[in-house]
């Protein structure tokens, strides 16, 4: 998996900004109304949660991931991307940046 640019959506412009601006993100909506985010990790360890399933596509940089109840760290660069069950939780550990598309759903 590797976006490189994605056609046809409608961006929110105010930015979502977590964990003290060590996460800043964008939602988009696609033409067939799929949601995504496109942001940056900064250096950080964090932990997020999930309410739909995601897939977590890194287009730069890269992380070290641990899904919600495994003791495994998985790393990722870019072209890599790893998913994430709804309704639950993983941790991520950025040593530079970590820029990423969330894809929901």
């Amino acid at each position: 998996m590797s976006t490189t640019q994605i056609d046809g959506v409608s961006v929110q412009t105010q930015a979502n900004v977590y964990f003290d601006g060590k996460c800043i993100s964008h939602s988009l909506t696609c033409a067939d109304g799929s949601r995504k985010s496109v942001g940056v990790v900064l250096a950080s360890e964090l932990t997020f949660g999930t309410q739909a399933p995601e897939i977590m596509e890194c287009v730069a940089g890269g992380c070290e991931y641990r899904l919600a109840g495994s003791d495994a760290w998985i790393r990722v660069g870019p072209g890599d991307a790893f998913k994430v069950p709804a309704h639950s939780s993983f941790d991520i550990r950025v040593q530079d940046t970590f820029h990423y598309i969330c894809h929901y759903g």
